[in-house]
């Protein structure tokens, strides 16, 4: 019999379908220290735990290509690294 499978991508079909390849500018977006950003992933582009896939946070800093954004998970505070096709600016 086969083992059923626990990684980081199960229970993800509906949640992880494709949504197509992002545009140019989506790829250039800059954001600012301190501005709140949606986290919405798009699995044609490395990303992170699906987990973290429509939460809120705050961006920290930037290191390199990808943000630091502080994310609120239950009674902890967490940082997660995310490129900003992945980010959209939160009104």
């Amino acid at each position: 019999m086969v083992q059923k499978s626990y990684g980081k991508m199960r229970g993800t079909r509906k949640k992880m379908t494709s949504r197509g390849r992002p545009t140019i500018a989506n790829y250039l977006r800059k954001f600012n220290n301190g501005d709140t950003v949606h986290i919405k992933f798009i699995p044609s582009s490395r990303m992170q735990h699906p987990r973290f896939h429509g939460m809120t946070g705050t961006v920290v800093k930037k290191e390199g290509r990808n943000y630091v954004v502080q994310i609120r998970d239950g009674g902890t505070y967490k940082k997660i690294y995310a490129r900003p096709e992945h980010l959209t600016l939160q009104k």
